[in-house]
């Protein structure tokens, strides 16, 4: 692997990966904001912001997944030379956008509508959860236009656009959500619901921001264009595999957590810190990971199989480094990191014991992680979706619960560590069969690289 770590290529991947991973901070801070300031407002409206964060995410992950396959699309046309094909991935783009908005909106609308009546939370957290979604619903559109535009111009290699949209929506974040939570300028305190609208308006600006850079790379690519059932029939075989692995990845968390909770408070806050730690680190492998999604779309469009091998290689070293590193910090800081969350001297050992973990983690994580995105330079998004399947839900949630319940592969139940460890052992076996895919496609001529990729 090491023998084909190529420096030119790192420098490549750093210069794309950065602006990505300093995005994704920026989209934590704005989920951190918004807890915040609902917490200031009343611990109610703190949770209902929460509770409708679960519904919302799903849902927004798997318009996104799908939005996605726009990336290596328009990288692939750009390798190939032909500008105007990514133009036309755009504008397509825009009408799935549309599809996918129309779906998710009316999917809140009715949770929203009908989630009073379920009767299983508090009357008042289901009433301000439900104001939640009503208002944040309305920047639906408005992200998947954000998207769209996002993964064309990442596809065009640029990443900084999306990074300096993300710290727009923080810049405006803060004073938004101030406004409409506490009712400021003469405005009706809104509490929930206000951190709803002021998301609902900051996506508004972030798709706005991005058409500036969008007309950059072409003044023209923006016009209207009639749908076009066969580019939007590719894109959506493409990225419905994607969209659905995501939701592989998403729900066995969230089955994870609703499983332990049986266990008491002391399970239940440690895995919840392992499992906040583990999403800010994974944020370093998927920035890695998505510079490798451009670098190998634009090196298969140009026909260059043998250079999108080097830039897969060198990106999959460079996560395995960066693994070294972040095991060790782990592993040195893991009691101090759950001190940050609790005090409670119970819960800080369980998070540090989950943490252990979190250091062995890192590796097959990073592998899986990278490995993924080069397939989706690929266009190979049905083996990420079958794959991502039997990681988590053949092998890491039936493991997962074996050891976490029973004794019939430990002398005695592990509790939520049985869990982190099937997690350990799914993820591992995703890697290996994730490389043993992509080694197998690279294998391809170059004549039968464009014929996969052209499908």
């Amino acid at each position: 692997m090491l023998s084909k770590f190529s420096f030119a290529e790192a420098k490549s991947l750093i210069a794309l990966a950065i602006p990505v991973y300093l995005g994704q901070i920026a989209q934590i801070a704005m989920s951190f904001v918004d807890t915040v300031v609902a917490g200031q407002s009343s611990a109610v409206d703190m949770a209902a912001v929460a509770v409708a964060t679960s519904f919302w995410i799903p849902g927004i992950m798997f318009g996104q997944g799908l939005i996605m396959a726009l990336t290596p699309l328009v990288a692939q046309s750009l390798g190939a030379g032909d500008r105007s094909q990514c133009a036309h991935f755009l504008r397509q783009g825009l009408w799935l956008a549309a599809l996918i908005s129309l779906l998710l909106m009316g999917l809140f609308w009715g949770i929203a509508s009908t989630l009073p009546q379920w009767g299983t939370m508090d009357a008042i957290m289901a009433r301000k959860t439900s104001e939640y979604l009503f208002a944040v619903l309305w920047g639906v559109p408005a992200l998947m236009i954000f998207c769209v535009q996002r993964c064309f111009l990442e596809g065009h290699g640029q990443t900084r656009p999306g990074m300096v949209a993300g710290f727009i929506g923080l810049a405006l974040n803060i004073p938004l959500n101030i406004i409409f939570v506490f009712g400021k300028f003469g405005l009706p305190a809104m509490g929930a619901a206000g951190c709803g609208l002021a998301t609902a308006i900051l996506f508004c600006f972030m798709a706005a921001s991005l058409v500036f850079f969008v007309r950059r790379v072409d003044r023209r690519v923006l016009r209207l264009e009639s749908p076009r059932a066969a580019v939007l029939k590719r894109v959506t075989r493409i990225g419905l595999p994607g969209a659905f692995a995501m939701l592989n990845e998403c729900a066995a968390f969230a089955l994870i957590a609703l499983l332990v909770a049986p266990l008491g408070v002391v399970s239940v806050a440690g895995n919840q810190i392992a499992m906040n730690v583990s999403a800010f680190l994974w944020m370093c492998p998927f920035s890695i990971g998505s510079a490798s999604t451009i670098r190998v779309g634009t090196l298969l469009g140009a026909g260059d199989v043998a250079g999108a091998t080097r830039a897969r290689r060198t990106a999959l070293s460079m996560t395995l480094a960066m693994a070294c590193l972040l095991a060790v910090l782990i592993y040195f800081v893991r009691f101090h990191v759950a001190a940050l969350y609790n005090d409670d001297a119970a819960v800080i050992q369980m998070a540090g014991l989950l943490l252990i973990c979190e250091v062995f983690y890192q590796f097959p994580d990073g592998i899986q992680t990278n490995t993924l995105c080069a397939l989706r330079g690929w266009n190979d998004t049905r083996a990420i979706f079958l794959i991502s399947f039997v990681a988590y839900w053949v092998i890491s949630l039936p493991l997962g619960w074996i050891l976490c319940m029973t004794d019939l592969l430990w002398p005695e139940p592990l509790g939520v560590l049985g869990f982190w460890i099937g997690l350990n052992f799914g993820l591992s076996m995703a890697g290996l069969l994730y490389i043993l895919r992509v080694r197998h496609l690279e294998k391809l001529s170059p004549e039968a690289a464009r014929r996969k990729i052209g499908k």
